[in-house]
């Protein structure tokens, strides 16, 4: 070091960092074969296991013949575990291990909490659509044939438009983000990473269909969690305290812009200071944080951690309710799993953001490591902590850690996908009449195209498919909801949105461009415009305009089966009185942890203001355990809930391998036929009798 620490006390890093101006310096912490070894390696073994797996599984546990709907429904049959796990990991997306840590880089404790809770009451949510599917329409596919069946053509399309773009914003931001960190980690080109990490995704999906996702998903969520309770022990047991990061914290905020700007220089004057960029804004962590509380990074009491919070509530409603993966994960589940497995799955997922940042994040700028804005705002924190900590090896666990989170959600994406274009397109418009070979053809044929074309880019989710949540939401709860007011609903919701949009952006600025469209009130006016004015927009025009009397009962009639093959669909698995009492289950509890979440925790918060030593030490205490009780949960569970599967698989290769006839026989089996069981007839919405005040108020008082 050139010259002496010009602030008292010093950072801790100050001998090792001081000077710096980049924590990376645009040099990738790990080699370009690294990266090849996890992008290739773990992508190819992760390909070959689960592939082995899933022929283990079919030849040993009685799931001999693959039908079409088997590989897109998994046989309607996983447990609550599994169905949780899979939940866990496809909305653990790259963005979930990397944009957490930034926000608490940028506004503290708030930032790990508002983004865990504003992402994990729309899976809660969702569980009760789940539930309400196994009620209405337990032979469906997809979310939009739902929409077929119940509201018709016009409104067929126009989610079917939704649905895609829902699922190439999700892989493009997750493949593409992934891609950019492995490149800054690695050095490996984005567009090579980009372009082979789709591939062993491609490959088991393939071969196994949703069931090979589902298995993957799990083995993908272990190993997240694995990472992340390292990460939390060394950062809080191994090396540091809850005090230690406490007194660090405080430290960095009690820096005077003028010490931050001699800290943060070359030879510790303000004259070569690269504290702030040109434009004034700060590009280090020192000194005290804008619209927090006292300037701390210890206060739930942040202004700009609230807006980033309620725009992290807003668009991430669009990406699970209009996502056909997680009407994909409902459908595959029994009835009894899918309302618990999803309460399940929200509440374990809430562990990674809020443990991983509250651990990273903090931890960065506790640290004062010379982790730039740039750097931050590309994810980057998590690498660099590790990196720090732990030396090579933790910079290559968040490497394996992200590629986990990647292909784990890219799985459920081209699954999803090749299920909307086989039952949905093909099926649909060119062959009526088609075959459970024919479909099962077409769905690999779909995934196969999917991992070479997820080049787009789309930086306002919430905007663009924030307007076709209310109207399926109403579709699976409301009898009243019309189908033309759902289209005008969406597509009037999507303008609005846009306009709005744009509009706020030039009030707020003068000028429109990728920064002014950005900002966070600006992104927040455009989704909030999206969701409701759509909501608005359908309740006028099915109350007053178009009111419907709709039958649920009838819904089901017009969702068609491929193959005659009913797992999951007999009586014993659809009994109407368990599915009730599911659902006043979920409905009761998802709607009161979403109200805790988003309001009682951040209320209970206020009064604390800037936390004390020990208010901290609880809170890092409840992040620890939520992350141990998470990881020991979700790995657990469907271990458990699967023992006569697994045991009847192992007793069936004993068996083989002694070439005795065991118990493990495939009494599932489906006959193959040579045409459709059933086919789709010219589809009709099924009928929706006219609105009579009478019959309503007895249905609605019944």
């Amino acid at each position: 070091m050139s010259f002496d620490c010009p602030v008292d006390p010093c950072p801790p890093t100050f001998d090792q960092y001081g000077g710096q101006e980049s924590y990376f310096g645009g040099v990738p912490p790990l080699s370009t074969t690294i990266g090849y070894v996890v992008v290739l390696g773990f992508g190819l073994f992760f390909s070959i296991f689960t592939t082995i797996v899933v022929y283990v599984d079919r030849f040993f546990s009685g799931n001999a013949n693959a039908t079409s709907e088997h590989f897109n429904t998994a046989g309607r049959m996983v447990k609550t575990g599994l169905t949780a796990s899979v939940i866990v990991s496809q909305w653990t997306w790259a963005a979930t291990l990397l944009q957490s840590s930034n926000v608490a880089w940028n506004y503290g404790v708030s930032g790990p909490f508002w983004y865990a809770s504003g992402a994990t009451i729309q899976v809660l949510l969702f569980g009760v659509l789940a539930i309400s599917l196994k009620d209405v329409a337990p032979s469906a596919h997809t979310m939009c044939e739902i929409v077929r069946a119940r509201w018709g053509k016009s409104a067929h399309i126009t989610f079917l438009i939704f649905a895609f773009l829902a699922n190439i914003i999700v892989t493009s931001m997750l493949l593409l983000g992934g891609a950019a960190t492995v490149e800054a980690l690695t050095g490996m080109r984005y567009e090579l990473a980009s372009f082979l990490i789709p591939w062993g995704v491609i490959l088991y999906t393939s071969a196994g269909g949703l069931k090979a996702t589902f298995m993957a998903s799990y083995f993908h969520t272990m190993i997240i969690f694995a990472v992340l309770i390292s990460m939390i022990t060394v950062v809080y047991i191994k090396v540091y305290s809850s005090d230690q990061i406490y007194d660090y914290l405080a430290q960095t905020v009690a820096y005077t812009p003028e010490e931050c700007a001699a800290y943060w220089s070359t030879d510790g004057t303000a004259e070569t200071s690269f504290y702030l960029s040109d434009t004034g804004s700060k590009q280090m962590a020192c000194g005290a944080v804008s619209g927090n509380n006292g300037g701390s990074y210890l206060t739930m009491l942040s202004a700009d951690g609230l807006m980033f919070g309620v725009i992290n509530i807003v668009g991430n409603f669009g990406t699970v309710f209009v996502d056909q993966s997680y009407w994909q994960s409902a459908i595959a589940a029994r009835p009894a799993s899918a309302a618990r497995g999803y309460m399940l799955g929200g509440i374990c997922w809430f562990a990674i953001p809020f443990s991983l940042a509250t651990s990273l994040g903090l931890a960065s700028t506790a640290l004062m490591l010379p982790i730039n804005s740039g750097e931050a705002g590309s994810g980057l924190v998590p690498p660099a902590v590790a990196d720090h900590l732990m030396g090579t090896p933790g910079a290559v666990a968040v490497l394996v850690m992200l590629f986990m989170a990647i292909v784990s959600t890219g799985s459920a994406e081209s699954i999803a996908v090749s299920s909307l274009v086989a039952y949905d397109i093909y099926r649909e418009y060119f062959n009526p009449e088609a075959t459970g070979k024919q479909i099962l053809w077409v769905s690999r044929i779909a995934l196969n195209a999917i991992g070479l074309n997820l080049g787009w880019v789309y930086l306002f989710m919430g905007v663009v498919i924030g307007s076709a949540v209310i109207p399926l939401w109403n579709m699976m709860t409301w009898k009243g909801a019309s189908g033309n007011g759902a289209v005008v609903a969406a597509w009037g919701g999507f303008c609005l949105a846009v306009g709005g949009w744009l509009a706020a952006a030039y009030i707020q600025s003068g000028e429109i461009n990728i920064g002014t469209l950005g900002s966070n009130e600006v992104m927040l006016s455009g989704n909030l415009i999206a969701i409701l004015s759509s909501g608005f927009i359908h309740y006028v025009y099915s109350k007053f305009i178009d009111p419907q009397d709709y039958d649920f009962s009838t819904l089901n009639d017009n969702i068609h089966l491929v193959e005659n093959d009913t797992r999951g669909l007999t009586s014993d698995e659809i009994n109407k009185d368990d599915i009730r009492r599911s659902k006043r289950w979920i409905t009761r509890r998802g709607y009161l942890l979403t109200f805790v979440l988003i309001l009682v925790w951040p209320i209970l918060s206020v009064p604390a203001g800037v936390f004390t030593k020990d208010y901290f030490a609880f809170w890092v205490l409840v992040s620890i355990a939520w992350g141990f009780g998470a990881a020991i949960v979700i790995s657990l569970l469907p271990l458990i809930e699967s023992q006569a599967e697994i045991g009847a698989v192992f007793s069936g290769m004993w068996n083989y391998m002694r070439g005795v006839e065991g118990t493990a026989h495939h009494a599932q089996d489906v006959p193959q036929e040579s045409t459709p069981i059933k086919t789709v007839d010219p589809v009709k919405p099924a009928p929706e009798v006219p609105y009579h005040d009478e019959a309503v108020a007895e249905d609605e008082e019944a």
